[in-house]
């Protein structure tokens, strides 16, 4: 069963993907008299974000929101193919994505790239740091995007005085451990239908939250990387795609789906993708 995309051993990630800088911009101070001393503040609060019930502001209020909009950071835009961050990278950042479509990938050692995870807006990236204070893997942007970086070291201070802070912090901590858990069940007890099944339910259950329609929607990833994210080959991918169509549950048209039958996509693989 193929699980990686191949790769030139001799190019690994981080020499073919180019990489978006990211520097911490302060917010300016408001008793400050001096514009030249004091970058211009950032438009968007997290307070006032229209991403904050996704992102890092879920379930704080009052104090606490005031807390994290006194954070320092930067927003960054990420072109397509650029590497926001690379493994074996430092960590500094918690990065949440404000527009756009990223990949997480690791680079085996016989060189080929294997899919880990696909982020939206709404969503935070490079908690993989946490662990050994560098990042497992590297974040490559599927298409035009914008990040905010955040510097994990203010945040953990904002949080030694905030227990419902800290409480987020765990959760986010707990969401990287409920993933790997869904992508192990993905690999290890579906076959290829329902791993597609499942990964198509979920997108759709993504861009819901999000606001967006939930059958029907534009794939930002290749099917190589759907099948190296499931565990698939390409061919595989092609043909579940197909028969998907033939059961009258999707129209395809290249990365553009809808779901044609989502409530008998949902009722066929419920009891695996809970």
């Amino acid at each position: 069963m193929q699980t990686a995309t191949r790769r030139d051993p001799a190019t690994p990630a981080d020499r073919t993907a180019t990489e978006a800088p990211v520097h911490v911009v302060p917010r300016a101070r408001a008793d400050s008299g001096s514009s030249e001393d004091v970058p211009s503040p950032l438009k968007t609060l997290c307070s006032t974000c229209h991403l904050k019930d996704l992102c890092l502001p879920c379930g704080l209020t009052g104090s606490d929101v005031q807390r994290l909009d006194s954070l320092m950071f930067a927003r960054r835009r990420v072109k397509e193919g650029q590497a926001l961050y690379h493994e074996g990278e430092k960590f500094q950042f918690i990065y949440a994505v404000r527009s756009g479509t990223f990949k997480s990938v690791l680079t085996l050692k016989d060189g080929r790239e294997q899919v880990t995870g696909f982020q939206m807006a709404g969503e935070l990236m490079g908690l993989d740091g946490l662990a050994a204070g560098k990042h497992a893997s590297a974040a490559i942007a599927l298409e035009d995007a914008e990040i905010c970086a955040i510097p994990y070291g203010h945040l953990s201070e904002l949080a030694s005085v905030s227990p419902d802070l800290q409480h987020v912090i765990s959760r986010l901590m707990s969401r990287e451990i409920v993933r790997e858990h869904s992508l192990m069940m993905l690999l290890g007890s579906m076959n290829a239908e329902e791993r597609l099944a499942a990964f198509l339910l979920n997108i759709s259950q993504r861009m819901k939250a999000r606001g967006y329609s939930a059958s029907e929607f534009h794939l930002r990833m290749s099917r190589a990387e759907i099948g190296s994210y499931l565990g698939m080959k390409l061919e595989t991918v092609s043909r579940t795609f197909s028969a998907f169509q033939q059961q009258r549950l999707l129209e395809v048209d290249k990365k553009h789906v809808r779901i044609v039958d989502l409530d008998g996509l949902t009722h066929a693989f419920e009891m695996r993708v809970q």
